[in-house]
């Protein structure tokens, strides 16, 4: 009986032919939905041969339904806008920096078609993929020259290599950093090839460690902000000033890994000083290595500026092939730095900005209206804007707490299904939990996001309810 009624499950090509499934069928193709179709017709006959299934065969209206749910999870994409609703403005896993409307442009035009990226258009000739970005980084900067590689840690692999393969770079042990994915300096300058000689201790460092340290066999001085974390208390490190004088008395060449890249002012609008490129460049530094996309708020991108003379030698290592920017990288680094040449203009246009210098009454007023469109969903619990603290994150501003405005939703139960429901909507929603409350941080929400925070929220709530 089970056999007979299994023969008359309906023919793949059958389901494949119905209306339900055309529009599967013409984004990924006949191939790939008859395979979807043969798996949910091997996990219908499965359940009838083991007695899990009984009753009715399904209809093939009924299978190409459960194809079409099947492979609406499966196929989609991994992907996927997220509204970051944590007040994390620069979160490492949701991609740190969003980037200036300009930058974001460039790099789809570059994407879409075919730009001069290693022709002159006026001579005809070949030229360098940095001259994109080399003279608005010298210009922006006050270096004598300028390139830029895929990040930061492939800009400090790559200088030590051209400098210092072979030979003894010195750097603070206070200043041997772990950075994310459990990278650690040593190991990275290991691969480069250069051998470390960490001098000092842990808080204290001085000039005089580094004066001891030097010896024929020694090709640079390193200098590398903590950008992730602070010492304090008894403390000491030597100020960059003292290490160039040291490094011109001696002839060694001082590289300064300045972390985050805040080119803009911070400090002029209340946060913490973090060491500024410029600053860098004009205290004499060498070379001065940043990121691109912390807070100088554009791609990923370690840029590497200073003397020329060096320049060209790290230009001419074979990795620096590897490390290359591509083309809308670049063309997105362009439109960001060039930004930055007008510091108000920045502050507009870079969101990074943006979110980091907004004023806490628009704050509060995102919040305040956020709260009551959310108070109006059925089966929300308590909800409340209310007066928090942030901060920059990705590794930059690491002491610096920032007042933010949350929506703060309490609910009789665990907060913790409503935030998965949250995150796996279409937008994604990535809120915080905290103390059992799911909090809404209104810096990182943009203000044309919050229709989809509120639609987001009533499916995720609806989802809650049909669980329960």
């Amino acid at each position: 009986m089970q056999k007979q009624n299994l023969r008359d499950l309906p023919a793949v090509h059958t389901i494949l032919n119905l209306a339900a499934l055309r529009e599967l069928t013409q984004k990924h193709g006949n191939k790939t939905v008859s395979e979807e179709i043969r798996k949910v017709l091997e996990v219908i006959r499965d359940g009838y041969a083991n007695g899990n299934q009984e009753g009715h065969l399904p209809s093939a209206e009924q299978i190409a339904g459960t194809v079409a749910a099947k492979m609406a999870t499966t196929f989609r994409d991994n992907l996927r806008k997220v509204i970051n609703a944590t007040g994390i403005v620069l979160h490492t896993n949701l991609g740190r920096a969003p980037m200036a409307e300009e930058a974001a442009r460039a790099a789809y035009e570059a994407a879409r078609g075919y730009l001069n990226l290693e022709v002159n258009l006026e001579t005809g000739k070949r030229s360098s993929r940095q001259d994109a970005i080399r003279n608005w980084a010298c210009q922006l900067l006050g270096a004598e020259a300028a390139t830029a590689v895929n990040n930061c840690a492939a800009a400090t692999i790559l200088v030590l290599r051209a400098l210092a393969y072979g030979k003894e770079v010195i750097v603070s042990r206070g200043q041997l950093i772990e950075i994310g994915g459990s990278f650690r300096l040593p190991e990275i300058m290991g691969v480069s090839g250069a051998t470390l000689k960490e001098v000092g201790t842990t808080n204290i460092t001085k000039l005089a460690d580094y004066e001891k340290a030097i010896t024929p066999n020694t090709a640079a001085i390193l200098r590398v902000h903590p950008s992730n974390y602070r010492i304090s208390g008894f403390s000491h490190s030597v100020p960059l000033a003292d290490l160039v004088a040291l490094g011109k008395r001696t002839g060694i060449p001082v590289i300064d890994d300045v972390g985050s890249g805040a080119v803009f002012p911070l400090g002029s609008l209340g946060f913490e000083e973090e060491p500024n490129p410029k600053e860098s460049i004009q205290l004499g530094a060498d070379l001065t290595l940043f990121s691109g996309d912390k807070l100088l708020g554009g791609p990923q991108a370690g840029i590497i500026a200073g003397k020329k003379e060096l320049l060209q030698k790290i230009e001419k290592d074979p990795l620096m092939r590897a490390f290359r920017l591509d083309k809308m990288t670049l063309a997105a680094l362009e439109q960001t730095l060039r930004l930055h040449l007008n510091p108000e203009a920045a502050k507009e246009k870079i969101p990074t900005l943006r979110m980091l210098t907004m004023p806490l009454e628009q704050l509060e007023k995102r919040a305040r209206y956020l709260q009551s469109q959310l108070q109006n969903i059925p089966g929300i619990g308590k909800v409340r804007a209310i007066e928090e603290k942030g901060f920059a994150g990705g590794g930059s501003l690491p002491d610096q707490e920032m007042p933010a405005w949350v929506v703060e939703i309490e609910s009789s139960g665990d907060s913790g299904p409503l935030a998965q429901a949250l995150r796996t909507q279409n937008p994604a929603i990535f809120a915080r939990v905290q103390d059992n409350k799911l909090l809404l941080d209104l810096r990182t929400i943009q203000p044309e996001e919050i229709p989809q925070v509120l639609s987001g929220m009533q499916s995720a709530l609806g989802a809650q309810v049909a669980l329960d």
